[in-house]
């Protein structure tokens, strides 16, 4: 035997050897049916030849349901709490896991280091599911989860192609919506704050933006484009930005309304009143926008009911993992509610 000469083999020798994903060599030890012949043989023969024996407790835990599901949000505690959106997620999330007698656990995930030991939680198989909110292009994890032969679910989407099971909003529609009704407002001169380029929810937003300027009949203009972070401070950057480079906009699409509380502060330092000299549209219409003065026209996204839907996707995937066939992919509508800011 060429296994180590000391110590106990672990899962991760067994992967090495077998040639296959550490997930699915939990598979095959926790006898799920969703293993090729080949990879259940290469997983059993390199057990032999390690002489590896599975930790019985975590057998008997992987037997049987944990009624826990992991919500995995990778964003710091201050952006979670400033936010109303996750706060909105998370109150549907919670409700709809609630009925169903499953416990919620929730988890930041901000570093490498933090989210290499989520991935040791996960393969300790102590929850049934995770949802994720917030997700970047690129994040390895909804492909990490689904390795280890959990359900996943996500709020919004890494790509157009998402292979992973999510729930969204018509974030194309939001900014179309947006710039529709300034248009029609008679603003000309039209600016948008994007949200990050590493989330398809920003690239969405812009697109509809972009979409709104060609049908309104307005030359596109890129000095017209700053991109944010979703915070309050980011909107304020990017206003600043917008301010220096065109200094006679007439309108602002924030694609949020937290940026837009940001781009409202820096309007009023610089003199300008909201709406007679530049009118002002946000998305999510949270709390954030019914407080502002004057009120925010903001595109409603029905937060709390993609929590619940995302819930109820994963929920069903418990309940018949054996179905197949197309991921769920659910994209909810928008809706523009006008108030005082345009």
């Amino acid at each position: 035997m060429n296994g180590r000469q000391s110590g106990r083999p672990t899962l991760e020798e067994v992967a090495a050897r077998a040639g296959v994903g550490r997930g699915t060599v939990s598979r095959v030890i926790n006898g799920s049916p969703r293993v090729s012949d080949q990879a259940r043989e290469a997983v059993h023969r390199a057990i032999e030849e390690l002489g590896y024996v599975p930790n019985q407790a975590a057998r008997a835990l992987a037997g049987s349901r944990t009624d826990a599901i992991a919500l995995v949000i990778p964003e710091a505690e201050a952006r979670l709490f400033a936010e109303p959106y996750f706060l909105d997620i998370i109150r549907g999330i919670s409700a709809e896991l609630g009925e169903a007698d499953k416990q919620l656990l929730l988890t930041l995930v901000r570093t490498e280091r933090e989210r290499r030991r989520f991935e040791q939680y996960l393969a300790a198989q102590r929850v049934d599911g995770v949802l994720l909110a917030s997700v970047h292009a690129g994040d390895p994890l909804p492909d990490l989860v689904r390795e280890l032969g959990l359900p996943v679910v996500l709020n919004g989407r890494r790509t157009a192609d998402e292979s992973a099971a999510y729930v969204d909003s018509d974030n194309a529609g939001a900014g179309r919506a947006a710039v529709a009704h300034l248009a029609g407002r008679g603003r000309r001169r039209i600016a948008t704050i994007t949200g990050p380029l590493d989330m398809y929810v920003a690239r969405a937003r812009l697109d509809g933006y972009r979409e709104g300027v060609a049908v309104a009949g307005l030359a596109p203009d890129e000095l017209l484009i700053a991109t944010g972070d979703f915070t309050e401070e980011g909107g304020r950057r990017a206003m600043r930005e917008l301010i220096e480079r065109v200094p006679d906009l007439d309108a602002v699409f924030a694609a949020s309304d937290v940026m837009a509380a940001g781009a409202r502060g820096v309007l009023r330092e610089s003199g300008r009143r909201v709406p007679e000299d530049v009118a002002l549209v946000g998305v999510d219409d949270s709390a954030v926008a019914r407080l502002m003065d004057p009120p925010l026209t903001s595109v409603r996204q029905p937060i709390e009911e993609m929590g619940r839907t995302m819930a109820r996707v994963l929920l069903q995937e418990l309940a018949d993992p054996s179905a197949t066939g197309e991921r769920p992919r659910q994209v909810l509508p928008t809706e523009l509610v006008v108030r005082a800011s345009s």
